[in-house]
């Protein structure tokens, strides 16, 4: 298992209105606000699952949060077992029954839990994991597992962990955790402060919606992480995308290619360029995001180009893409329906860098 220090995981940036926190901690190796290789994101992942599995092999469910940890907490689900549950918070609007809480300190606070058939999973195991990519208070977990005790009283018996990239909590944070039988596994301990107020920033790029055909494709998913999934199926069907993906390309030869998830659909843009990393493509991966987060062109700045996009779940909704570059070819994944708007974002953010060759494989669940 590979040892990592805030270097490696940890660049500041600074949030546009936000009042609660003007910073944000960006990871670079996680694939969601900035572009990297696929193998060199799961091996961090898989870093945390090591470490996770090690301590609660009993565990059977495990909750990532939504957006940034929605691939991370798959990625520990695979390493405790394949017939581990997983699943995910979401701030889409679905039909089902649903535990609703807040991330106080979000740009979007409003986060749900699908509920339908959660207290015979909580009832069938003994540890249960809780995943975000930071912990800094601790106040989100709190939220959701007293509303989740309350709801259902056995998750009283049961241990619980909170795995996180970066664990940043004070011991005052760590006892309120644990009153609640919550323990933390963690990559990176940091206990430092962040000031963000002097460094300028600016506001990600209106776009011009380029109205464009490109080739598009439909892969039929089974698994849904916001219903919950065993992992194994899950893991097996993002890898069935690579192979899709890589079958679909056919014998071109492509240099560096671009695949970009949308939103809370992240791991399947990272398990897919993994598999055709295998085949020797050169793959760098990341995901739109709902985060607003100043642009610098300053040279210790994270993020130095962005664009303002209509959401692919919803038009009137803005979400981001940052640090594009040129890239011989893009291929979109997402499980958004009805997503021509926001697709007309996408395609001119992209042809904003001179990437010509698009495409977009949209994942059904069936």
């Amino acid at each position: 298992m590979k040892i990592f220090t805030s270097n490696d995981v940890l660049r500041l940036a600074k949030r546009l209105n936000n009042k609660k926190r003007n910073y944000l901690l960006v990871n670079p190796l996680q694939g969601k606000h900035l572009p990297t290789k696929p193998a060199v994101a799961l091996e961090m992942m898989n870093s945390l699952g090591e470490k996770v599995a090690k301590n609660y092999s009993e565990a059977r469910l495990v909750i990532g949060f939504a957006e940034t940890a929605t691939a991370i907490g798959a990625i520990i689900a695979k390493n405790i077992s394949d017939d581990c549950f997983y699943l995910q918070t979401t701030r889409e609007t679905f039909k089902g029954e649903f535990i609703e809480f807040l991330e106080e300190h979000s740009h979007a606070p409003e986060q749900k839990l699908y509920s339908k058939g959660l207290s015979e999973l909580i009832n069938q195991t003994s540890e249960i994991i809780f995943v975000d990519d930071e912990l800094s208070t601790g106040k989100t977990l709190l939220n959701i597992v007293r509303q989740l005790k309350n709801k259902f009283p056995a998750l009283n018996d049961k241990k619980i962990c909170a795995a996180s990239i970066i664990n940043r909590l004070s011991e005052e944070n760590l006892a309120a955790l644990a009153a609640e039988n919550i323990s933390c596994v963690y990559l990176v301990k940091l206990n430092q402060s962040f000031d963000v107020e002097k460094i300028s920033v600016e506001p990600a790029r209106e776009v011009e919606p380029i109205n464009k055909l490109i080739p598009q494709y439909e892969i039929n998913f089974s698994a849904d992480t916001r219903r919950g999934v065993k992992i194994g199926t899950y893991i097996n069907q993002c890898d069935e995308l690579g192979n899709f993906i890589s079958e679909m390309l056919g014998d071109e030869k492509i240099g560096e290619i671009l695949i970009l998830g949308t939103e809370e659909f992240m791991l399947p843009a990272i398990i897919a360029g993994n598999h055709l990393e295998s085949k020797n493509f050169s793959i760098f991966t990341h995901s739109t995001t709902r985060s607003p987060i100043g642009i610098s062109n300053d040279k210790n700045y994270p993020i130095n180009n962005g664009f303002k996009l209509r959401s692919f779940y919803n038009s009137t909704r803005t979400t981001y893409i940052y640090n594009l570059k040129h890239y011989d070819a893009a291929i979109i994944v997402t499980n958004a329906d009805n997503f021509s708007l926001g697709l007309e974002d996408l395609i001119s953010a992209l042809s904003f860098h001179g990437i010509n060759k698009i495409f977009c494989v949209e994942v059904k669940n069936v």
